[in-house]
């Protein structure tokens, strides 16, 4: 009997840790994991946290040493693009060149950036954030100390700025919303991000747009923005969010919705095709919706849950969303998932102001009818399951006493209702 041929396309967290799984649960069969990028399988925290911020080595980000993959009998081939997928005869077509047939294949092609279309936008400095190599660039740019402009408050560009003003860079900000993470955290814990930023001398420009980047010689030198006002800029980040990278799925006829749309098994709408992290729109049994999770924990945990489903397991990809971030001395956790509009009030367990002097140190609270929906302890340590389980505890109806919820003093396990 022929062995089995499984392919991965997408060789970042999600596809490596699919890969990793496969031999780990006993598949003997070949591996194949198709890497546009010619670095190792990493992971992407690092590229706006540690490593930008000069506080951990490059080799922090990679998943395993370059040589762990032959030595696991798994074929990686970097430098490679997915061109083409042909469901009926089960083959995928590679860039520069070669095809693929397969038993199993897994799409985990992430996303990437999306870009500002207006003048000036290719010149030199103007940077984004999504690889390796483009932490690379910007860590160099940071450490001459010229002026930063970000574009996007949302949290890449946060995190960048952090960075950029832990190398001593005068930062701006500028965001067309009028609080930063507005979307995602609210006005009230948005806020915390604004005071903290501003408290570490970022300036921020909000209901703002731009208009131009100008340069000489080749390289940005400023910001226009669309008042007229111009920003010095050495470096520009932008950071204005990112898209799925479907175009594969799309053109091959798999259901595409935001996403390519999968199971609570992570199976497309081909039998023999599954998705995974950030390219996914998959079905969450615990929040009973579609959901696609652009966060790390996801990558981290989605790649196993494919591979044991591409090997004929039968458990459901249930995950409760969950990130982290860390900005200057405020690092923080999250559970759950709350879209704008969809609380009614949030409640803080400690307080939340920003001191000059030291980073707050609060746990908060999104709350619909009184039940636990989300949950964010920032330099709050060792409560993240305590969290989770109330917001489990929210999703199956139960309430949480708000005033229980806002007292230091109660066991955050005797806060139900």
């Amino acid at each position: 009997m022929t062995a089995e041929t499984f392919v991965i396309v997408g060789a970042s967290l999600a596809g490596g840790k699919a890969a990793e799984t496969l031999r780990e649960d006993g598949f003997d069969g070949r591996v194949v994991l198709v890497g546009a990028e010619t670095e190792p399988p990493y992971e992407r925290p690092p590229l706006s946290k540690g490593y930008l911020s000069g506080a951990d080595d490059r080799s922090a980000a990679f998943l395993h040493e370059a040589s762990w993959w032959a030595e696991h009998d798994i074929d990686w081939r970097p430098g490679t693009a997915a061109v083409g997928l042909d469901l009926q005869s089960r083959t995928l077509a590679l860039h520069p060149a070669d095809t693929l047939g397969y038993d199993r294949l897994l799409i985990a092609t992430g996303s990437t950036p999306r870009t500002l279309e207006v003048p000036g936008a290719d010149l030199d400095g103007v940077r984004y954030l999504r690889t390796l190599d483009q932490a690379d660039a910007l860590r160099r740019a940071f450490g001459r100390g010229e002026p930063v402009v970000v574009i996007g408050a949302g949290w890449i560009g946060l995190e960048t700025a952090a960075a950029a003003r832990g190398h001593g860079c005068p930062v701006t900000v500028v965001e067309m919303g009028p609080l930063p993470l507005q979307r995602v955290l609210g006005d009230e814990v948005a806020t915390v991000y604004r005071d903290l930023h501003r408290a570490h001398g970022v300036d921020f420009r909000f209901g703002a747009g731009i208009g131009e980047f100008r340069g000489s010689g080749g390289a940005v030198q400023s910001v226009v923005l669309d008042d007229g006002s111009e920003l010095a800029a050495g470096t520009v980040v932008v950071g204005v969010g990112i898209r799925p990278m479907t175009d594969l799925a799309q053109s091959a006829g798999l259901a595409v919705d935001n996403g390519i749309v999968t199971d609570a098994r992570l199976r497309t709408s081909d039998p023999f095709v599954y998705a995974c992290g950030d390219v996914a729109s998959s079905f969450n049994p615990l929040l009973g919706r579609h959901l696609r999770v652009e966060h790390w924990a996801n990558a981290l945990n989605g790649g196993p849950a494919a591979a044991r489903a591409m090997l004929g397991g039968t458990q459901e990809y249930a995950p409760l969303p969950y990130f982290f971030s860390d900005q200057y001395d405020l690092g923080m956790e999250y559970s759950g998932w709350v879209a704008p509009g969809e609380y009614d009030r949030v409640v803080f367990r400690g307080d939340p102001s920003v001191d000059a002097q030291a980073a707050p140190e609060f746990v908060a609270f999104w709350l619909r009818e009184d039940r636990v929906l989300a949950g964010m302890n920032a330099n709050v340590w060792d409560v993240n399951e305590d969290i989770q389980a109330l917001v489990k505890a929210g999703l199956d109806g139960r309430p949480a006493d708000p005033a229980k919820l806002a007292d230091p003093s109660v066991p955050l396990p005797e806060v139900l209702a």
